[in-house]
């Protein structure tokens, strides 16, 4: 079964992040030249949230505030569930199922080592069914 240390290992484990003062259209265009949709938010160089598109959607967007006067602080998503390189692919998928969370951060001896994504979660299973079927077919032609 694979873990997430095999797609941090594919993906790569660098961390762009941001502070919580800077403004929302600040980030957003950070996420905009890096084409991410989402940004590690750290205080005193301490992981304490990420923003993402959906949070600029919902809380800034849909609420009339302004994205070059709200603080990224404001709309960051706070409190989400932390995984290791060691959780199971397919524990990453529940977990972001039951949560409705497209983004887990990723904590190996209480420290940040890297931000997975939805994405990255169908990329993974979709290499482990590619694998899978070339075995099997080696395997039936053999």
């Amino acid at each position: 079964m694979k873990k997430v240390s095999h797609i941090l290992k594919r993906k790569g484990s660098n961390v762009i992040s941001i502070t919580p003062d800077i403004t929302v259209i600040d980030a957003l265009k950070m996420m905009d030249e890096k084409n991410m949709g989402s940004m590690v938010v750290k205080e005193n160089g301490k992981y304490i949230g990420i923003v993402t598109e959906r949070d600029y959607a919902r809380k800034v967007a849909l609420k009339g505030k302004s994205s070059a006067s709200t603080p990224v602080r404001e709309i960051m998503s706070t409190g989400l569930p932390r995984i290791t390189p060691d959780n199971s692919v397919d524990t990453c998928m529940q977990i972001m199922s039951e949560n409705n969370v497209r983004y887990l951060p990723v904590f190996e001896n209480d420290e940040l080592c890297g931000i997975i994504s939805i994405n990255d979660v169908v990329k993974e299973t979709i290499l482990t069914h590619e694998e899978t079927i070339a075995h099997l077919q080696s395997y039936i032609q053999s």
